[in-house]
């Protein structure tokens, strides 16, 4: 079987190390021996350490290596939506199977990907596009096809979750923990794609298309960052017997008119300690599954880097070759469900609410009123001095309120009547509530 490897950085790199380390070992696994046809890189004469790859293979034109008749599966590790979509799209539609990482391409666009795979014949693979080397995606896609799955809630980017429970730790702001994440090589030195939510989404788009048989895309995906959490939300939510995650979540709901729905969303949330997700640290990812005959499932691991990234491409490279040496190919994409995409306001959650107010009688009673105007019903109130002292009456509070479950829409406008209060010196911060409490 010979491969086109489409980049060659640090994912590319470990394919073509492993793929030397375990040359015997694959080509027992899959019946043939795996060979590389070509690897398209940018640069040629760039230096790329002692990688065990003769340098003639190297070329700067992707779309002529992908095109050859000896090539039998194309492997992109580059990134990005172009050029990556047109050769993949190439590759497909020309038989070839093709093996991806790139999960900005598959939630932009995976249809055009799996339309130009079902006109070519070949396989399409993309464990390594979520979580690293957990093996998700195949459970998704084949173990539990046989179930109905509900809901999807997992920590998939490992720069986040380490930023949080960094700040969690130790007590640091989030530039402190993002400036830690950076010196240890954990953070981008531009992290906007991972602290504002965009890698997650994405990979949450991937996964709510396995689960509910539906394609789902990035721009269905509602997002919010963890930039404004702060060191005072994180110590609140330990008040609560919580911690503070990036969650992905995709979930099956029934919108008012009674019609099944998916619900996909990315943002922080305070879950309970006692979650199975609160335990997970570091940079490790962790997605939990919930189906109605399998029940809870939790898969967990390293979600990032080169090594585990590239067992992941490995072991869909494997796959393929076996399938394509059988003459068959892999169940095509299931997405006869269709379900609509239910707006982030028709989505059911919690928020916890820290309000600086003015310290005097009827304050609580104003605040309330806001809620019960929107139909938001208060779970708790904690009240106190603001900062924790010991003022007086005529001085500011805090008052930190928890939300039963309630439409976003209405939290939403809760928050914003709260904002335009005489009483309400500011809205110190909002975070939604995940997992029950």
């Amino acid at each position: 079987m010979r491969l086109a490897l489409l980049g060659c950085g640090t994912v590319g790199g470990e394919v073509l190390r492993l793929l030397h380390e375990q040359s015997a070992d694959l080509a027992a696994r899959i019946g043939a021996p795996l060979e590389i046809a070509g690897i398209a890189v940018r640069r040629i004469g760039r230096d790329r350490g002692d990688l065990p790859v003769d340098p003639a293979l190297f070329t700067t034109d992707p779309l002529a290596l992908i095109k050859r008749d000896d090539v039998d599966v194309v492997v992109e590790v580059v990134g990005g939506i172009e050029p990556a979509r047109s050769w993949l799209v190439e590759a497909l539609r020309a038989g070839k199977s093709v093996v991806t990482a790139n999960k900005a391409l598959l939630a932009e666009d995976g249809g055009a990907l799996h339309d130009a795979a079902a006109e070519g014949g070949g396989d399409l693979y993309y464990e390594a596009s979520v979580a690293g080397a957990i093996p998700l995606l195949r459970p998704l896609r084949e173990s539990l096809h046989g179930d109905r799955i509900t809901r999807v809630t997992g920590i998939v980017n490992g720069t986040t979750n380490f930023i949080l429970s960094a700040m969690d730790a130790t007590g640091a702001g989030f530039a402190e923990a993002l400036e830690e994440a950076t010196e240890l090589g954990y953070a981008e030195a531009d992290p906007t794609a991972d602290v504002e939510g965009f890698d997650a989404a994405a990979k949450a788009a991937i996964l709510a298309s396995l689960a509910f048989h539906t394609r789902v895309g990035a721009a269905d995906v509602y997002r919010a960052g963890i930039t404004e959490v702060t060191a005072a939300d994180v110590a609140s939510a330990k008040a609560m017997g919580c911690t503070i995650k990036l969650l992905c979540i995709a979930a099956r709901a029934v919108d008012p008119a009674g019609r099944e729905t998916v619900s996909v969303r990315v943002h922080p949330a305070m879950i309970p300690l006692t979650h199975p997700l609160a335990s997970v640290g570091d940079a490790f990812n962790a997605v939990f599954v919930e189906a109605d005959a399998a029940g809870q499932l939790m898969f967990y691991g390293r979600g990032a880097g080169g090594a585990p990234t590239a067992s992941a491409v490995l072991g869909d490279v494997v796959a393929v070759s076996r399938n394509r040496l059988a003459g068959v190919r892999a169940a095509s994409e299931s997405a006869y469900a269709d379900l609509p995409v239910r707006p982030m306001g028709e989505a059911l959650t919690r928020y916890h609410i820290s309000l600086d107010v003015a310290d005097r009688p009827g304050v609580l009673e104003a605040v309330a009123g806001v809620f019960a105007r929107h139909a938001v019903s208060i779970a708790t109130v904690r009240q106190g001095p603001a900062g924790g002292g010991s003022a007086g009456q005529g001085e500011d509070a805090d008052l930190v309120i928890v939300t039963h479950v309630a439409p976003d829409a209405a939290l939403a406008a809760t928050v914003r009547e709260l904002r335009g209060l005489d009483i309400v010196r500011s809205v110190a911060s909002v975070l939604r509530v995940e997992g029950g409490l």
